[in-house]
């Protein structure tokens, strides 16, 4: 009998599947935990807009018709947004599926991608899915991207590279000054994917808008997701702004269909939603103060943050998140991202971050093995 694994690339052969959070109805299958948190996924502790909310109840009774398949109006609020040309924007079923299309589009055996040591999963999976190799650029403090070294790391056979900004999983971000630098750096013919699907929460102002450096000559594409500040996670939808020939091949070679009715009603109405855009960055930054000022206290060293989690040194991640789940809170723990002795924490409503600390305490208090 054939093995076949023998009949696809033996990168792929070789991908390890992306684990996600752990849901709490898995925990509830598991453990008989019933009442448990989840603070594993950076989403919405607020939950949806109530206005995308209202915009699908009024849309379900259209399920049986298919979505526009060009998502002009969703594509049309979204350049009024930013002020673009329509043909800026390319809409998707999360960022993570422009990822996949990028590198499906610009890689193959004997390409490269370039991105950064400690970044999002879905570089080394997408560009191994792709047939393509990886180039990953040292931190430059252990969590931080470094743009010189991601620069020095680009060669004649690259055709990507990926930037996460804010940084998943670190929290971290590049500035204004070092971000043109490296766009001066970058050769005609390499792709730039500024991955801004956090840019919402960041208060920093050296951080730089990618959207702001879109010219003619460079290949410069925008990501942006309507999973973490509008609370969409579960509709799984996402954009991208880049030059129009970039659109066009993104469209050649995605899926018909690829945003869903409900997400497209949701996400229109959603975006004129600002009075739960304001609630959602009030709690994330009050809850992030929160945060910080009990780590603090607990001795807890972390990682600071211009998103909506915390990357902290518990000793023992996977030990750590072990104990939590049983006390009914999820976190994410980080030996996959290189960071064994981290997990990754997001902001929650303020009796979920209470909830947290408390059972972190009692978890870094108890012997390992109890």
């Amino acid at each position: 009998m054939a093995n076949v694994e023998d009949l696809v690339l033996p990168s792929v052969a070789a991908i390890a599947p992306y684990e996600p959070g752990k849901p709490p109805e898995e925990l509830q299958r598991e453990l008989g935990i019933s009442e448990s948190i989840k603070l594993a996924s950076n989403e919405n502790p607020l939950g949806p807009s109530p206005r995308a909310v209202e915009a699908i109840k009024a849309a379900l009774s259209e399920l049986n018709r298919y979505p526009d398949g060009a998502n002009f109006e969703l594509r049309r609020k979204i350049a009024e947004h930013h002020n673009l040309p329509v043909t800026h924007i390319f809409a998707a079923s999360g960022s993570v599926e422009v990822i996949n299309l990028l590198a499906f589009l610009f890689l193959r055996p004997g390409l490269n991608a370039v991105f950064s040591d400690h970044s999002f999963a879905i570089y080394p999976l997408a560009t191994a899915a792709a047939g393509g190799s990886a180039k990953v650029a040292p931190t430059s403090d252990g969590y931080s991207h470094d743009l010189e070294a991601m620069a020095a790391q680009i060669d004649a056979n690259t055709r990507l590279v990926f930037l996460g900004n804010p940084n998943n999983p670190t929290g971290t971000i590049y500035r204004r000054a070092e971000w043109k630098q490296f766009l001066n750096r970058v050769p005609e013919g390499v792709v730039v994917v500024a991955d801004e699907a956090y840019f919402e929460f960041v208060r920093d102002r050296g951080y730089p808008d990618s959207l702001q450096d879109h010219d003619e000559r460079r290949l410069l594409v925008t990501l942006r997701t309507f999973s973490k500040i509008f609370g969409l996670a579960g509709l799984r939808a996402g954009y991208a702004v880049a030059r129009p020939e970039i659109i066009r091949l993104l469209n050649n070679v995605r899926q018909p269909f690829n945003v869903t009715s409900l997400a497209q009603v949701a996400v229109i109405a959603a975006m004129d939603d600002r009075a739960h855009v304001a609630q959602t960055l009030r709690v994330n930054a009050e809850g992030m103060d929160y945060l910080e000022n009990e780590f603090h206290r607990l001795e807890i060293p972390f990682v600071p943050s211009h998103a909506n989690f915390l990357l902290a040194d518990v000793g023992d991640g996977r030990a750590v998140y072990d104990k939590l789940l049983r006390k009914g809170v999820i976190v994410r723990p980080m030996h996959g991202y290189g960071y064994p002795r981290h997990v990754r924490i997001s902001v929650g409503l303020p009796e979920e971050n209470r909830k947290l600390t408390a059972a972190l305490a009692e978890a870094l208090a108890t012997p390992p093995g109890r």
